[in-house]
């Protein structure tokens, strides 16, 4: 198991200032991005590094849903500074793309694909020390700050593809609720899809045993193992707060318990899925990030047409868990219980239909676009969504169910109209 060091609660992002001292951080890089640039967030580790006299440079230039162009911006920044320590503070795109950068600051020889997931990269293991990384998520989402991932838009192959290997997590998440209550409410919707995807899909993987080959080396081990007894915890639980909880922190935002709460559920869902591993939902999100055509979400302010990740991933969960059910029905039965499903008199061969049920009434109460058709696609690109998905084999080979071209497919199509 492998965690990034945590710390939680109200105001605690004041401390960042002594972190970094404590560090004996000279020259500091902070990234964010432009909108986050003027809000109470990085006002608040503004003031921290100020007070404690830091010295920093800031990077306010990250994409919202990041490219290998802008990953290799930051990655120009960083190189140029030398800096000894960075913060991130944002969403997962803000503390990916931070991730990216101390990781090829640290390899200056590095040609970008050594270290991007194979077969679209290299996978290279990394084997170099990298400079210490303090995450402050302000959204309830990736769960960035405690995984050793880095996920970007391969603009060339148009899919998202990404950087795993656990030297690049965070060596402290600050997990700051009230970062949280400047979310507008689609951004918490989606946020909170991500989260809920992470845990159910971590927790029906594929089993840790059951994932071959077995490394010849524990440097070759992958972040993502499959499902096992530790991350099993953490997704149950994460699953858990997302039922209580994700609704009213959509509905209300002056509800502070559930926003809090769901910023806890990040975390939680992050531990466990970044040593599990997530599968189908995940896969076949990538090709529906990177093939948008015209979309723009509510509340999103940004320039360029975008389908939110959590949203990519969570469009496709009902179709993907009634696929998956047959391998491990009891898990898929409790999951639909946790989320509200009567399953007394359920059969266990109806787990998949079930949790499908369940999560496609979850989604109509919140108001949740109607399929892939109603983001702008059409079955017509379907062939070049399977196409995009069969690269991600990182994740979709942690599906418990092996899946053919004809059944991504069938998945797709299922995909197209939810209700």
């Amino acid at each position: 198991m492998a965690i990034s060091n945590i710390r939680y609660g109200e105001g605690v992002t004041k401390e960042i200032g002594m972190d970094l001292q404590n560090l004996g951080a000279r020259r500091v890089c902070l990234m964010t991005d432009k909108n986050l640039s003027r809000l109470p967030p990085v006002n608040a580790v503004l003031n921290s590094l100020a007070k404690h006299g830091i010295n920093f440079q800031m990077y306010d230039n990250v994409r919202v849903e990041p490219t290998d162009q802008s990953f290799l911006d930051a990655i120009q920044f960083a190189k140029k500074g030398e800096f000894d320590a960075y913060v991130a503070v944002g969403g997962g795109s803000v503390i990916d793309t931070c991730k990216a950068a101390n990781l090829y600051a640290a390899s200056p020889s590095a040609e970008f694909l050594d270290y991007v997931n194979a077969p679209i990269g290299r996978g290279k293991p990394v084997t170099m020390a990298l400079k210490p990384l303090i995450a402050v998520p302000t959204t309830s989402g990736t769960g960035s700050e405690t995984t050793g991932v880095a996920i970007f838009d391969f603009k060339e192959l148009k899919v998202k593809t990404g950087i795993a290997s656990r030297a690049i997590k965070p060596t402290l998440g600050i997990i700051d609720p009230l970062h949280t209550l400047s979310m507008p409410e689609r951004i918490v919707a989606n946020s909170g899809f991500d989260v809920l995807c992470h845990a159910l899909e971590s927790y029906t993987a594929l089993p840790y045993h059951q994932r071959s080959p077995c490394p010849s080396n524990p440097i070759a081990r992958p972040a993502y193992q499959g499902s096992n007894p530790v991350s099993d915890v953490w997704a149950l639980h994460a699953l858990r707060i997302v039922a209580k909880y994700l609704k009213r922190a959509i509905r209300n935002p002056e509800d502070r318990e559930a926003r809090a709460n769901m910023h806890l559920a990040s975390a939680f869902a992050g531990i466990g899925f970044g040593n599990a591993g997530v599968h189908l939902c995940h896969g076949m999100s990538y090709p529906i990030s990177g093939l948008v055509k015209t979309y723009k979400p509510k509340d999103y302010n940004v320039d360029h047409s975008l389908v939110p990740h959590g949203l990519s991933v969570v469009l496709t969960s009902p179709a993907v868990f009634a696929f998956t059910a047959q391998m491990h029905p009891e898990r898929h039965l409790e999951a639909a219980e946790i989320l509200g499903a009567d399953i007394r008199t359920a059969r266990i061969k109806d787990a998949g239909l079930i949790l499908a049920d369940t999560l496609r009434k979850f989604l109509f109460d919140l108001n949740v676009d109607d399929g892939l058709a109603a983001i702008g696609y059409s079955k017509a690109d379907i062939p070049a969504l399977v196409k995009g998905t069969l690269p991600q084999e990182r994740v979709t080979k942690l599906s418990p169910r092996t899946q053919t071209e004809e059944d991504l497919s069938a998945l797709f199509e299922a995909s197209m109209k939810l209700y």
